[in-house]
């Protein structure tokens, strides 16, 4: 098995960890970014992060005509490249974190059975949408048709504007994001498996209270109709078993979000109730010394790309301190 030492490994290349490795390569910290390898699950799960399904960025400062999401991914690479960023494209798929990683290195292995060193990581591997899992959303939600698991990053869009639209879930996040896109979409619909929400009173009467709010109770999408962009959805009553079509021009998917953290389980770190990644302070330090969080790995509130980005800096930053306490040169 080989082996190699660093002073500070990333994993994950979302805009938390390309802002991380920009900030620590700048700081001469030599860092080296594992950005993993493409595979589905059930959705498609990239090198890059969310973003590579995201056809238009439009709310990333800096930005005033927009960017596709798989380019600006491109740019914050090319960026820490610049400075030296080393890339690998492998999975960590273990960690054993040591109890003084000044003196004794974490140790990190990858799915290619490699073992890698590191006095300091940063954890930047994000949180993945949960999607329902059929082959015309996944196709569709690819190729930018409009399937989208995040409203407020995509619902502003001229594609949605003036359509109806339609929102899977039933929890506060499928509130606010169908409250969110009732001020674009002609009508948006909720479609709810179940005869009641999960969500919470207040984020359910400030969805119903809009005049073009629409719930479809007992009901659930079996699939997602239209060649290159969404012309439809069949539902399936769940009681009835009886099957519909509802004219839609926009599929947005909000029944939660899985952080990545499957990996460092029984590793000794402490995670929120929901599976994220758990930060006590401000700062972007774990419950473990040398091991720092950013992005929506440890983030279930904001999940945006300019939130993600922010806590990648904080977590170089905080690399950097510590390591320059611990002695590490």
């Amino acid at each position: 098995m080989s082996s190699s030492s660093h002073k500070l490994v990333i994993i994950g290349s979302g805009p938390a960890g390309w802002t991380a490795a920009i900030y620590a390569a700048r700081a001469n910290l030599a860092p080296t970014v594992y950005i993993g390898v493409p595979k589905q699950d059930p959705g498609p799960i990239l090198p890059g992060g969310q973003l590579m399904l995201t056809t238009e960025v439009e709310n990333y400062p800096g930005f005033p005509k927009g960017i596709t999401g798989p380019e600006m991914m491109a740019a914050f690479q090319e960026q820490g490249e610049r400075f030296g960023t080393t890339v690998v494209m492998e999975d960590i798929v273990r960690c054993e974190f040591s109890r003084d990683p000044a003196k004794t290195p974490h140790t990190l292995h990858t799915s290619e059975g490699h073992k890698v060193l590191a006095h300091a990581v940063v954890i930047a591997t994000g949180a993945v949408a949960n999607w329902i899992g059929l082959e015309n959303e996944m196709r569709l939600a690819r190729s930018g048709g409009g399937v989208s698991a995040c409203a407020v990053c995509d619902g502003a869009l001229p594609a949605f504007r003036g359509k109806p639209l339609a929102v899977v879930g039933g929890g506060d996040t499928a509130m606010e994001e169908a409250t969110y896109l009732t001020k674009f979409g002609s009508v948006v619909y909720v479609i709810h498996r179940r005869d009641s929400f999960r969500a919470s009173k207040i984020m359910q009467e400030r969805y119903l209270a809009r005049p073009n709010a629409k719930v479809l109770w007992n009901k659930v999408v079996v699939d997602v109709l239209g060649k290159d962009h969404i012309e439809a959805v069949t539902l399936e009553d769940t009681q009835t078993k009886e099957r519909s079509r509802l004219d839609v021009g926009g599929l947005f998917i909000a029944i939660g979000h899985t952080p990545a953290t499957k990996f460092l389980r029984n590793t000794g770190l402490e995670f929120d109730d929901k599976g994220y990644l758990l930060l006590r302070t401000r700062s972007s330090a774990t419950n473990l010394s040398g091991v720092f969080g950013a992005g929506d790995v440890s983030d279930s509130v904001y999940r945006q790309a300019v939130t993600a980005a922010g806590m990648g800096c904080q977590a170089a930053l905080d690399a950097e301190r510590w390591l320059a306490a611990a002695g590490v040169h």
